[in-house]
């Protein structure tokens, strides 16, 4: 994978798409961006930031184009609130209904993995990746603080801005991202940026440990009070529930990987990327399940491991290792 390549995104969709940032005419022949491409960038962010899942996001995204041109967008003065409001309440929407389905779904749930080659994250304007501990905490808001918080503390959005677009006064929507903050700071805590090299670094360790029937460097790698996460969705062999500390992880690679030495089914596909921000690799597990793992470093020790198996999710992944 080139070191300059961008997110790896799912693609396939089924609804007509939009066009594609390299196929654009204004982008061909120079001439200005449209207001609504313009801001695609910044609604695909705002939109996966509130639902964890980038091909929802996409979707949120083409439907508030069918809106805006819809609209007469010459006679809107200021596009990106209009639409910034627009792809807030479909995402609101939305959000109910994933709730739901969240209730009945079977083990942990994990966001949709956004993959970026090591050393070649995108712009800041460009970035959508959040990292998993952070996403974690928004899933635990109400929609409304959810989206009090993003537009107010990621986006720089002012409370009058905020008031409009969740139909609240600007005193509550004070209080919504007050209440978020609390929950939404405390599980996300400081982290050191990891340079491209000790991202590597990190991974290729990881990776090696893992897969490993020996689980003492692991352990070694590992926070004493470390949590691993999994999202099988039920359509994959997978981890229920979170697993605690050191000691445990460690016994569950090192079981992992005596089961597949007695098989001889190692993993022979796989790259170290970057996902949602956080170190990791890409792989194909016992020549048949795709899955993306990312850890959390802090002061120098793993704190978090992030397992994605549901195949729903890495359809992107699975043609990354096809191709590689």
């Amino acid at each position: 994978m080139s070191a300059s390549a961008r997110a790896i995104r799912p693609t396939g969709r089924t609804r007509p798409r939009l066009p594609p940032d390299d196929t654009n005419p204004a982008r061909m022949t120079g001439a200005p961006a449209s207001p609504f491409e313009a801001n695609r960038s910044y609604l695909t962010r705002l939109a996966y930031r509130m639902l964890g899942s980038l091909s929802d996001a996409e979707d949120v995204v083409q439907d508030a184009w069918l809106r805006w041109h819809g609209a007469a967008p010459e006679a809107i003065a200021n596009p990106r609130a209009w639409l910034g409001r627009v792809v807030t309440r479909l995402c609101l929407d939305l959000m109910k209904s994933a709730r739901r389905k969240r209730e009945t779904y079977v083990g942990a749930w994990l966001p949709e993995p956004l993959i970026e080659a090591i050393g070649g994250a995108p712009s800041a304007d460009e970035a959508i990746d959040v990292p998993y501990a952070l996403q974690l905490a928004l899933e635990r808001l109400s929609p409304l603080e959810r989206a009090a918080f993003l537009l107010h503390d990621v986006f720089d959005l002012p409370f009058s801005e905020i008031a409009d677009t969740l139909g609240r006064s600007e005193a509550t929507c004070r209080q919504l991202v007050s209440r978020a903050r609390r929950h939404a700071r405390e599980e996300d805590g400081p982290r050191h940026p990891l340079s491209p090299d000790e991202a590597r670094r990190y991974a290729q360790a990881f990776f090696q440990a893992a897969h490993s029937t020996d689980a003492t460097i692991l352990k070694s790698m590992l926070a004493h009070d470390a949590i691993l996460r999994a999202d099988g969705g039920g359509k994959v062999n997978s981890v229920l529930n979170p697993i605690l500390g050191s000691d445990k992880i460690g016994r569950f690679f090192e079981g992992i990987g005596r089961h597949v030495e007695r098989e001889g089914r190692s993993t022979t596909r796989y790259e170290f990327v970057m996902i949602n921000g956080l170190p990791g690799y890409v792989s194909l597990e016992r020549g048949e399940t795709v899955q993306a793992t990312a850890f959390d470093i802090r002061d120098g020790r793993v704190t978090a491991v992030y397992i994605i198996r549901n195949p729903d999710k890495l359809g992107h992944v699975r043609r990354l290792l096809e191709a590689a």
